[in-house]
């Protein structure tokens, strides 16, 4: 079985692939004091619940958070007897290599996206992945990464403006029932929903002209569903797109003979 780690810097996501599909996701929260001990401990405790073996022997590693790699690679070595492949490094070959400036640097989870949404859908993406940041990532027709852009995410503008602005409340991110806001929660709801679709499309219709192409519009993230009540902008919602892009990395390493 594939271990595939995803970790972001609000949460980590470790999803089982038994050959055929995923048995499983399970997400924690991204801590980099966390040891190899206490993730084992986490990850058995929830595969016994689901009743299938822990049968574990290969391992691959996104992080956007560097200093939690290190305990990763230790619970893939210790209890998984497996030197694990880690997106971003030099000996994990990628399907197509990052066409960007010399000496940047890509996040590995925008690299996974780019490549899993190719693959699903064909080339010429944009990639919308609501995270901490709320990231646009452009495919080119052979699935190479060449750019792209970053927002803050929604809950991070939203913390912002909480810790900014004293007298104004934490709210939760919902479509309100009309753009004009008659309390303040209310307006604030309607701020950040209008305010990102707004974003989102005139982003995404920017660098459609700057491509010159129709370009799908591929969305990921938990409030990907919840922005799609807003605007038609999305022809596609896959909330696994970075485990499936994980997943085909390491297939590409493995028919290259590089595990």
């Amino acid at each position: 079985m594939l271990l595939c780690i995803d970790t972001g810097n609000t949460n980590t996501v470790f999803s089982i692939w038994d050959g055929e599909k995923f048995l499983s996701h399970w997400r924690i929260a991204t801590d980099h004091t966390r040891t190899a001990d206490e993730y084992f401990v986490w990850l058995e405790t929830l595969i016994s619940l689901r009743h299938f073996e822990l049968d574990i022997d290969r391992c691959i590693i996104s992080s956007t958070v560097p200093r939690v790699v290190f305990n990763l690679r230790v619970l893939c070595s210790r209890y998984f007897n497996t030197r694990p492949l880690v997106v971003g490094k030099p000996d994990c070959l990628l399907p197509a290599d990052p066409r960007v400036d010399a000496g940047a640097t890509v996040g590995p989870d925008r690299i996974v996206n780019t490549w899993a949404a190719h693959e699903r859908h064909g080339g010429d993406l944009i990639v919308v992945d609501f995270g901490t940041a709320t990231t646009f990532d452009v495919a080119a027709p052979d699935g190479a990464y060449v750019g792209g852009v970053i927002a803050p995410g929604v809950n991070l503008s939203l913390e912002a403006l909480h810790m900014g602005a004293a007298s104004l409340p934490h709210v939760d991110v919902t479509k309100p029932a009309q753009a004009i806001g008659t309390n303040t929660v209310a307006c604030i709801q309607s701020g950040i929903f209008w305010g990102y679709i707004g974003l989102m499309e005139g982003i995404i219709r920017q660098i459609r002209a700057e491509r010159g192409l129709p370009m799908k519009v591929i969305a990921t993230g938990g409030l990907a569903p919840l922005f799609e009540q807003g605007t038609d902008v999305f022809d596609s919602i896959e909330d696994d797109l970075t485990v499936h892009g994980l997943r085909l990395i390491y297939d590409h390493n493995k028919e290259a003979g590089n595990v």
